[in-house]
């Protein structure tokens, strides 16, 4: 249960804070933000602000998204025939089209949709009692959905379209500076929660709770000098010694560990742990603990991590592995064991992925806020837009890339991981 709550609570901050940063920078740049939602699927609280943002809560906790005027797949369609109710101001004018029988207003106007224009003429044609009448429609009218959320209706002046590329190109690079932003807040707090930040230049430790070494004895900030004979000065050192002394390791063998706590020097016997192929002896680099330590830290935490993930990125490019990608299942699996080693390796696990979303959304592939970013620029070198079909096409492809990676992605960690 624990594991759960610890994926949902790490995957929703995540697109939440993410898809902020679009919500921010539309609005900032003219573009009507028609809904911003926390939480997928059935709705269960919304509400409109002045501006014309529905702000919604769902049923399903995973992330949310915001829905921007003529971005992406935000559309109003409404099927010939369709019955609706018309909400008229004093002037005549339609501030309300109602298409939800959920949402009943008794002194609306009842009509059968024949035709409409909400971008350009801001016009609805139907019929009322047996008779064909148009009616114009309000710039800043609402219109309830079928599932009963109400979103301001979206003309073309305050589509994304018709957004400066500025605007635009600042709009689709909000979403992934957000996540380097929280992911470096996140490795800034991990270092005040960790009292400080890893030292790899020396030779004091940080045990592992119940980890090897803790069962030997040894403690937190304790000096390691040897192990198996290896001297050991650094990190480095370390973790070469404990790769040469259990390469043949056998099963229950003990290595040497000598170690300095105070003006102590003993060797103490300890058993290496088996895990993923790979032997551990439980122990962390030791900590640097000023406050300029921790902040710088938390900066450098999060600058090493975004370059270990280029460099997989970089990796899985020239040597394509399904295997080295992950999707929800895989998230969920780290997330219950982040959850099962405690809150810092929480914090460890939300400041990578962060990262990870940021860099990977830059990927210049259509769907992605990368794909978008590329072609915001290739307006700006042409000066002109690209054709709004050219760019629904290449938009789709990239949809569809994306599609069938995630479906391979996902149901290879589910074999990986159950089967």
């Amino acid at each position: 249960m624990i594991g759960i709550l610890t994926f949902i609570i790490v995957f929703g901050i995540l697109v939440v804070v993410h898809e902020f940063g679009h919500f921010y920078f539309a609005k900032k740049s003219g573009i009507l933000v028609r809904e911003f939602s926390v939480g997928m699927g059935p709705k269960i609280f919304s509400h409109i602000d002045k501006d014309g943002t529905a702000y919604t809560l769902r049923i399903l906790p995973l992330g949310g998204y915001v829905r921007m005027a003529g971005w992406g797949d935000d559309t109003t369609e409404i099927k010939t025939g369709t019955p609706a109710s018309l909400t008229l101001n004093q002037d005549g004018l339609v501030t309300r089209i109602n298409l939800s029988q959920k949402r009943v207003d008794n002194k609306s106007l009842p009509i059968n949709v024949l035709s409409y224009d909400l971008e350009d003429k801001l016009e609805i044609t139907g019929r009322v009692l047996d008779e064909t009448k148009t009616y114009s429609v309000d710039h800043d009218a609402t219109i309830v959905e079928e599932d009963g959320t109400e979103l301001r209706i979206a003309p073309l002046d305050v589509q994304y379209q018709n957004a400066t590329v500025g605007g635009r190109l600042m709009t689709n690079f909000a979403g992934p500076m957000n996540n380097f932003i929280l992911g470096t807040v996140v490795f800034i707090l991990l270092a005040f929660v960790q009292g400080g930040v890893q030292d790899t230049t020396t030779n004091h430790i940080q045990v592992v709770e119940n980890g090897a070494v803790a069962k030997a004895g040894i403690k937190n900030n304790d000096q390691i000098l040897a192990i198996a004979g290896k001297k050991v000065s650094n990190w480095s050192d370390l973790t070469d010694a404990v790769d040469q002394s259990t390469k043949e390791l056998k099963s229950n063998q003990t290595i040497p560990v000598t170690v300095r706590s105070g003006k102590t020097t003993k060797t103490v016997q300890v058993k290496p742990e088996k895990s993923d192929g790979s032997y551990f002896i439980g122990v962390r680099p030791g900590l640097k603990m000023s406050l300029k330590d921790k902040v710088f830290g938390g900066f450098q935490m999060a600058w090493n991590s975004a370059l270990a993930i280029i460099t997989a990125l970089k990796n899985l490019i020239s040597n394509f592995n399904i295997n080295k990608l992950g999707g929800p299942v895989a998230m969920y699996r780290m997330s219950n064991q982040a959850a099962q080693a405690g809150f810092a390796s929480v914090l460890y696990l939300m400041g990578m992925l962060s990262m990870d979303l940021g860099i990977f959304n830059l990927i210049p592939i259509p769907a992605l806020d990368g794909g978008k970013i590329l072609i915001n620029l290739i307006e700006m070198i042409r000066r002109k837009p690209l054709k709004q079909e050219t760019e629904t096409y290449i938009t789709l492809a990239g949809v569809a890339v994306m599609v069938v990676l995630m479906i391979a992605v996902t149901w290879n960690d589910i074999m990986r991981t159950f089967f």
